[in-house]
């Protein structure tokens, strides 16, 4: 299997290759060169791994179709190493649990931060220390989150050999419990970078480093974020699991909403519709940072500024330029590589904006790949974290509860809809004691986390400065290429 860039460079490159190096060196991001097919009997195959050996075999025969230059056997423990029992506190790893006539969720937040990005980042840290052991070297990651994925990668990473971790985060706008998980690690190869701005500061930073060519060789720069297409194909495989639990037969489609802000959670959905999963739709939640919600009803996609970016109790959700989103319109122009950079590296870039509603190919993002949208706000939270605990005695994060509120506009009867589940709510403890009057339930492992001594770094929106600590901490690291 080899990959290409959203932007046409010339390079076709094997999984390892880009596993260390986040964007292609043209800004692209990568995707396979196709997408590999899963037809009756193969699905037939999956679902009894599944149900017969467990999530792990699941993982291992999806993630065999896109990896092919590391030994199966090593792949295979890989998987096995990652997904079990005791990293994710059941063998089932992403139970469904139903709500409601065809209503479901899917729990994905049973693992070590407590959040879906675990399900990713867990094999990627076990991936990483692999590849860099095979080759003897060493990656110090540069990162942007918003609350989940900074706790999930920090925690997948600390005190594995050969890594560090540079993690940027918008100064001031976490939760205290996402701000502590992360903030509180005392691991000398963890380092926290509180950007004074918003999410997009910090994406736009990583995105500056990572085009940095020179630098980026220089100190082995590579990403998590979900630009990394190997975290995205790790999230392939729980649409998967999600759809053998919810369906007896081939035949049955289910439809997927996912709360989304960064556009990697319900990418990997389209990676999964496209290999021939039968998904009918993939629902888009959004908060009000509606950009993704805006263009699937329109076709405009505007990237808002900080000023116009709204802080919110759903608030990993808080982005108003989806990183991911060029994988997506990449394959919505049939894969024109061109087009794609005229979009991404020059439009959005020059004006922060396109119109794609007059062209006759965004009809498909609905009618042939399965796209609908919608929106929720802080007052549609509340109230339907409020409904689910006073119906159903379940009580749901701020994100999940923006999924389950758009996903009851969109469910078709005889279709499973599966709203994926974003976080526990003690993430998000303030919100739900507005919502329920009471706080939620905390695992006894976090007692206390917010009261820890912390370790972070506050500095302005700077590219130059973030290089100069990096520079400062990597030192050894360039001295020895």
């Amino acid at each position: 299997m080899r990959y290409l860039s959203t932007r046409g460079h010339a390079d076709r490159k094997r999984f390892c290759e880009i596993l260390l190096e986040g964007l292609a060196p043209d800004g692209g991001l990568y995707l396979p060169e196709h997408y590999p097919q899963i037809d009756d009997a193969a699905l037939t195959r999956l679902r009894a791994a599944y149900h017969e050996q467990g999530y792990a075999e699941l993982a291992f025969q999806i993630l065999s179709l896109y990896i092919d230059d590391i030994p199966v056997a090593d792949l295979k423990r890989l998987c096995e190493k990652t997904y079990t029992a005791e990293v994710f506190g059941t063998g089932e790893i992403v139970p469904l649990r139903h709500l409601e006539n065809s209503l479901w969720l899917e729990a994905l937040s049973n693992g070590p931060t407590l959040a879906f990005k675990d399900m990713a980042m867990q094999l990627l840290g076990n991936l990483f220390e692999y590849e860099l052991g095979r080759r003897g070297e060493e990656l110090n990651i540069l990162g942007a989150t918003s609350g989940d994925t900074g706790s999930a990668a920090e925690y997948a990473m600390r005190g594995k050999r050969g890594i560090r971790v540079f993690m940027t985060s918008p100064h001031g706008r976490m939760s205290a419990f996402q701000q502590a998980q992360m903030f509180s690690l005392q691991d000398a190869n963890i380092f926290n970078i509180a950007v004074e701005g918003v999410f997009d500061d910090c994406q736009d930073i990583v995105k500056a480093v990572s085009s940095d060519l020179e630098f980026k060789r220089r100190f082995k720069i590579g990403t998590v974020n979900s630009i990394n297409w190997a975290r995205l194909l790790a999230q392939v495989v729980y649409y998967f699991a999600g759809y053998v639990q919810a369906t007896e037969s081939n035949d049955q489609k289910v439809s997927f909403t996912v709360p989304s802000g960064n556009f990697g959670n319900v990418c990997a959905g389209h990676v999964a519709r496209m290999m021939g999963l039968p998904i009918d739709k993939l629902v888009v939640a959004t908060n009000e940072n509606d950009v993704l919600d805006e263009f699937f009803r329109t076709g405009i996609y505007r990237v808002r500024g900080s000023a116009d970016t709204h802080e919110t109790s759903s608030p990993s959700m808080d982005i108003s330029k989806a990183s991911n989103f060029e994988r997506f319109v990449f394959d919505l122009l049939g894969r024109d590589a061109e087009a794609t950079r005229q979009l991404f590296g020059e439009a959005v870039v020059r004006e922060g904006r396109f119109d794609l509603s007059a062209d006759p190919r965004f009809a498909e993002a609905a009618s042939r790949y399965g796209f609908v949208s919608g929106r929720s706000t802080h007052a549609d939270r509340i109230a339907t974290i409020r409904d689910t605990f006073q119906r159903f005695g379940i009580t749901i994060d701020t994100h999940t509860a923006d999924g389950v509120k758009v996903a009851r506009e969109h469910t078709v009867p005889g279709v499973p809809m599966l709203v994926l589940e974003t976080a526990l709510p003690i993430k998000f403890a303030e919100t739900i004691h507005e919502a329920l009057g009471h706080a939620p339930e905390r695992p006894a492992k976090f007692d206390g986390i917010e009261s820890l001594p912390k370790r972070v770094q506050v500095m302005p929106a700077d590219v130059d400065l973030v290089k100069a600590y990096i520079t400062r901490h990597c030192g050894d690291t360039a001295a020895a290429a």
